[in-house]
């Protein structure tokens, strides 16, 4: 409740305030202490720890599980032991209904001029061959889809831990004040990965550091983002609006207001600044054919806005911004649309297609404008694809998959890491999600064990306790 204050004329005082002003002082600070870093404004990190190699992160998100074996990590022996048992002892699967080896289902070739090989499911992406960096032995601690999604978005396999988007964000801010500095770019009728919202959560961090999601296809990237007041009005309002919140504050100095209140602020620029950046009319048609937004399939054109719009937005400024992929074989809305553990010979080119042609035209458009060595894209599933068969496809594999890097600070061309000759174990330079996500954030100029966070009495960071950055990819 609030206390009356009498003197020259009456001034109701809250408990915070009364304890900021009293004892010289000393209850604010115990308050400040109580909300930890919260009461940090802006990005945690005045400067980068050392030189970045990149300024922003387009994260492009393949729920499901893209089959490693049949894409970037060719493994001979599956075909000269087809319909063999598996000759190694084999982990628990999701389902345990585990057949004989599968061969790979597509032809690998080897790409441009470094011979990188790269399956015929990725046609376009395989002609960028010399600008990937594969790494061959990732691994994650879950074989479910909803736990090793938090794990490749969090490094934790359950809910409740910053996304990496929300740790670059609080790490480095935004370099473009009008926009969010972690947007996810979702197509209109998509479905939601397995994990919901949450994968883009800031968690503990303070909420500004949470995602933003842009809608494409819709009339607005976000609902009633358009004012609709007259522009005298509006400015009128948000005058009113910003002396009541700087008010409210000096009687309230509480951290989490502040953030609130930033958050709004950020808000009210983004009703100019977002319709913009995400209307594509201004592109040129060689532009949107190129990424394949003419594509007679519904969800390659979905897909092509998708990255179209990621371009706009990292050329804006935006330092993370996750793609995820939304629509199933059939075109419809999927949670998990590379699941294949049936059918995967006819659904995952149906899979590739929708992401293929976008995914090339990006590097390419990046590439073209100077922004490609400013830039780190990475394609990554939650996990990969058993080497034996599940009905006619694969069960997920967690213990050895391939995800790729593309970008600034990399060594092109190349592949790291190596899974045992059936593609089913890390068995060369292990990749743990911590290793990753140090390595993403040695490349934007921060040292992965200095970003830290205090929460319930501890310091967090997004690499926990662990992580080692991957030197031997670096250029």
């Amino acid at each position: 409740m609030p206390f009356p204050i009498t003197g020259s004329s009456s001034v109701l005082l809250s408990r915070r305030e009364m304890l900021r002003r009293c004892s010289v002082g000393f209850g604010s600070v115990a308050l400040a202490g109580l909300f930890g870093r919260n009461a940090q404004a802006g990005p945690a990190l005045a400067a980068p720890h050392f030189p970045a190699k990149v300024k922003n992160v387009i994260f492009c998100f393949m729920p499901g599980g893209v089959s490693h074996v049949d894409s970037f990590d060719p493994k001979p022996a599956l075909a000269r032991l087809a319909g063999k048992p598996m000759p190694v002892p084999v982990e628990k699967t999701q389902f345990d209904n585990n057949g004989n080896l599968l061969p790979s289902l597509w032809e690998f070739k080897n790409r441009g001029k470094s011979g990188l090989p790269v399956s015929d499911l990725f046609p376009h992406i395989a002609e960028c061959a010399d600008d990937l960096t594969v790494i061959r032995s990732v691994v994650s601690p879950s074989n479910e889809h909803t736990q090793a999604s938090y794990a490749v978005h969090t490094c934790f396999p359950f809910a409740g831990h910053p996304s990496a988007g929300a740790w670059v964000h609080y790490g480095l801010g935004s370099s473009n004040r009008d926009l969010p500095g972690f947007v996810v770019v979702h197509p209109k009728g998509g479905g939601m990965p397995n994990g919901g919202v949450g994968l883009y959560s800031n968690g503990f961090l303070p909420g500004e550091n949470q995602a933003s999601i842009f809608r494409t296809g819709e009339p607005e990237p976000i609902p009633a983002i358009r004012s609709r007041d007259a522009a005298g009005i509006q400015r009128l309002k948000l005058e009113t609006i910003a002396g009541l919140d700087a008010g409210f504050l000096r009687q309230a100095p509480d951290p989490a207001v502040e953030a609130a209140i930033r958050s709004y602020e950020t808000a009210a620029r983004m009703q100019t600044a977002v319709p913009g950046v995400c209307d594509l009319r201004g592109e040129s048609e060689a532009t949107r054919r190129m990424y394949g937004m003419d594509s007679s399939n519904s969800s390659t054109a979905a897909y092509a806005e998708q990255c179209l719009v990621a371009r706009r937005l990292v050329e804006s400024g935006v330092r993370f911004v996750e793609v995820p992929s939304c629509f199933g074989p059939d075109n419809r809305p999927g949670v998990q649309p590379w699941d294949q553990h049936g059918q995967m010979k006819s659904d995952h080119p149906k899979m590739a297609l929708q992401v293929d042609q976008p995914i090339a035209a990006l590097i390419r458009d990046l590439k073209a404008r100077g922004l490609f060595e400013e830039t780190l894209i990475l394609f990554a599933g939650e996990f990969g694809r058993t080497p034996f068969s599940q009905g006619s496809g694969r069960d997920h594999n967690p213990l050895g998959f391939s995800v790729w890097m593309a970008g600034g600070g990399l060594k092109h061309g190349i592949s790291y890491g190596a899974t045992d000759e059936f593609g089913y174990r890390a068995v060369e330079n292990p990749c743990t999600l911590f290793d990753l996500w140090a390595t993403v954030l040695h490349l934007l100029g921060v040292d992965h064990e200095k970003l830290t966070y205090r929460f319930g009495g501890r310091d967090y960071r997004l690499t926990d306790v662990h992580g080692t950055v991957m030197k031997d990819i670096l250029s």
